[in-house]
């Protein structure tokens, strides 16, 4: 059932209780008057999602009710009834602020039509005011932003084991937030309180060749080498104390992979060029965004090192299992976006919120990071609108190709969702999306019926 306050507001006696049957049909909590007077009133004390009124009465008309809500209750949308349309009428009443104007006769169903989406309307302008202000709550308290019960575990899961200085493999997909939950794992660990804080130092492993690599991790002495002109302290001395976070770690060469075992069983580095090895207390957190067992199975990664670094392993899940955290994240980034180029953009609108929603992120939060800088970056005013985005953001939603709960889909699986889609876009009108999809009407009605889509 259908949940929302609405005011009805019409002199007609018997229009009036029809209306007001047909919203408490659908489940609606209703007010409804004849006067416009006592509707002004009411509006006074107490609040409604949606007033349904008459644009002529006497005393009071819609126009004056209409006004009313705009100065002291902003997020109630009004809609326009009346056997007098006109098109100046109706410039006014939408000029005005109205959400829809509706000419008498009307059908019922256009009237729910209307109804729901005015509802829906203000459900998602309430939706992104909460989560303006849980954004608020979070800035400070927590790196990393979710509401999602999946990431809540994990979370729970790395608070529990930071204290325990035991290695962590963190694995997901690029762009999920590894290196925010290598953070993490730092901040809540005894290397990373007190007074003196030991240092969090990262590295990918994937961005240095074999020697350069080693280079970076052990560093060498004076002379080791030419052009060695003075001694260099390598990431593993440097993050004594504290942690070291390896990124990409089976992109690690095999010879590599040796080195770092010895370093992490006996807990001391030999530099290049030095003869007498340096002792280091440093917690590991490796992450990579391949099967790192499946590697260690066919012998392309040691099997010894995935011991060692996976003493416990935090699987981070991509953004499309937690579709729920993208308009927290939107507006997390949002907030930051706007304080770094000095921009006054505080909003999505709802239709840029729910193309948003309806994305796959085959990139993930980075991925949704980027858009909403693309789209503070272009905002021509106080909101991201849907024309802010990319403009090939459905297109590829609809594209984009990815696990399901770690398996592939099916042809019928990827067929039944872009038809539900091309329905969507049709405006739910078969004969069109049958001509979109290139197929006969009797050919879509059948796998309408296949797919359970008849109500689509």
């Amino acid at each position: 059932m259908s949940t929302g306050r609405l005011l009805i507001v019409d002199d007609e006696k018997v229009a009036l209780r029809n209306l007001e049957h047909v919203m408490k049909k659908e489940g609606y909590e209703v007010t409804a008057t004849q006067s416009g007077a006592n509707a002004i009133a009411l509006l006074g004390k107490q609040p409604f999602d949606v007033v349904l009124t008459d644009l002529r009465m006497e005393k009071a008309d819609g126009m004056q009710i209409l006004r009313k809500c705009r100065e002291t209750c902003p997020d109630t949308e009004v809609i326009l009834i009346t056997g007098f349309a006109t098109l100046e009428s109706a410039v006014e009443a939408m000029k005005h602020g109205a959400f829809y104007y509706i000419a008498k006769p009307f059908r019922l169903d256009e009237v729910r039509k209307v109804v729901a989406e005015a509802l829906e309307k203000v459900r998602l302008r309430r939706e992104n005011q909460a989560l303006r202000e849980q954004v608020e709550s979070f800035q400070g308290k927590v790196r990393i932003i979710t509401q999602n019960a999946e990431m809540q575990r994990l979370l729970d899961m790395a608070r529990q084991v930071a204290p325990t200085d035991c290695n962590v493999l963190i694995t997901g997909e690029s762009g999920t937030g590894k290196e925010l939950f290598a953070h993490y794992l730092h901040n809540h660990s005894k290397r990373g309180q007190g007074d003196h804080p030991g240092p969090f130092l990262a590295i990918n492993c994937g961005a240095f060749n074999e020697e350069l690599l080693a280079n970076e991790l052990f560093g060498h002495v004076k002379g080791a080498f030419t052009g060695a002109a003075s001694d260099k302290k390598g990431l593993l001395v440097a993050a004594d104390g504290g942690t070291l976070f390896l990124d990409e770690i089976t992109e690690m060469s095999p010879a590599m992979q040796v080195k770092l075992l010895r370093v992490i069983q006996e807990r001391e580095v030999l530099p290049l060029g030095a003869t007498a090895p340096v002792k280091v207390d440093v917690r590991f957190v490796a992450a990579t965004n391949r099967d790192v067992l499946d590697m260690a199975r066919g012998g392309d990664f040691r099997q010894d090192l995935y011991f060692r670094l996976n003493v416990v392993n935090l699987q981070i899940p991509p953004l499309s299992r937690r579709r729920e955290d993208v308009p927290l994240l939107a507006y997390h980034f949002l907030r930051k976006c706007a304080a770094r180029m000095g921009k006054q953009v505080a909003e999505i609108t709802p239709e840029a919120m729910e193309l948003l929603k309806a994305y796959d992120f085959p990139g993930n939060v980075r991925e949704l990071e980027n858009i909403v800088e693309r789209g503070v970056a272009i905002a021509g005013g106080d909101a991201i609108e849907a024309a802010s985005l990319p403009e090939d953001l459905r297109e590829l939603a609809i594209r984009t190709f990815r696990k399901k709960e770690g398996r592939l889909p099916s042809l019928e699986e990827q067929e039944r969702d872009y038809i539900k889609w091309v329905l969507q876009e049709a405006g739910g009108n078969q004969t069109l999306a049958a001509q979109i999809l290139g197929i006969d009407r009797v050919s879509l009605w059948r796998k309408l019926k296949r797919y359970e889509l008849e109500n689509q």
